[in-house]
This record gives C-alpha cells, sequence and structure tokens, in this order.
C-alpha cells in the first residue's frame, strides 16, 4: 500500500476516536458515515453501528483509545485500498473536523546498526546517560 495513504489511515483513525469524546462527535459520525455511504453504500449502516459501538467500548475504558484507533485504521485502510479516489475527501473531512490534528506531520524514524554501534531514536527530547 502506498505509504501516504497507510499513513492517512493513521491520522484519521487517531482523529476518529479522539473525536468521539468531544462535542464534535456527531458531526464526525455523521461525515465518516456518510463518506463510506459514497464509497460502499452497503456497509454504511454497519459502519455506523460499529462506530457506536467503538464511542461505547472507549466510554466504559479509556485506556482502550489505542487499540481502538488500531481497528479504525484497518477499516480505514481497507477502504483507502478498495476505493484510493476517497483519500481527498477523507482529507477534506479530517481538515474540516480537527483542522490542527489532520495537519500534524506524520514522522517516521528507521534506522539499521551493525556491529557494535548504538542508535538513539526520539520524536521529541532524548536523554541519554552513559557510564
Amino acid at each position: 500500500m502506498d505509504p501516504e495513504l497507510t499513513a492517512l489511515a493513521q491520522s484519521a483513525s487517531l482523529t476518529l476516536v479522539t473525536l468521539m469524546a468531544t462535542d464534535a462527535w456527531e458531526r464526525t459520525r455523521d461525515g465518516v458515515v456518510d463518506l463510506w455511504r459514497r464509497a460502499w453504500p452497503e456497509r454504511a449502516d454497519v459502519v455506523a453501528a460499529e462506530l457506536e459501538n467503538t464511542r461505547e467500548d472507549l466510554g466504559s475504558d479509556l485506556t482502550a483509545g489505542d487499540e481502538l484507533a488500531v481497528e479504525w485504521q484497518g477499516r480505514i485502510r481497507r477502504l483507502l485500498v478498495d476505493r484510493p479516489e476517497v483519500a481527498r475527501e477523507l482529507r477534506s473531512l479530517l481538515n474540516e473536523l480537527a483542522p490542527d490534528v489532520a495537519l500534524a506531520p506524520t514522522i517516521s524514524q528507521s534506522a539499521t546498526a551493525s556491529g557494535d554501534s548504538r542508535i538513539y531514536q526520539a520524536g521529541r527530547d532524548l536523554r541519554i546517560t552513559e557510564r
């Protein structure tokens, strides 16, 4: 899968689960269901029910957010693989619902070490104390 679509699915799923606990939930749910309705009309009602179930799960266990986001990442990824033209609409929806979250850059890191080398990577502050 295209790395850009993978990043979009990840960002969309995190944004979706984050917005489940906000006042923007109804607008978010309606936007996601409308997106599915245009891409896969036969699945829209199921997606609406799954969104509600996910929100209930999140309400009963606030620590489940990452797990629920991964589930939605898979659903959104499958949608984007089957219907890549939906990516533009999804980006637009994310920008409308949560512009600060949706525009945040996705950071990825990779490294290769050999021999006795060491690699230190961080997404933010890094403090190394070696003796």
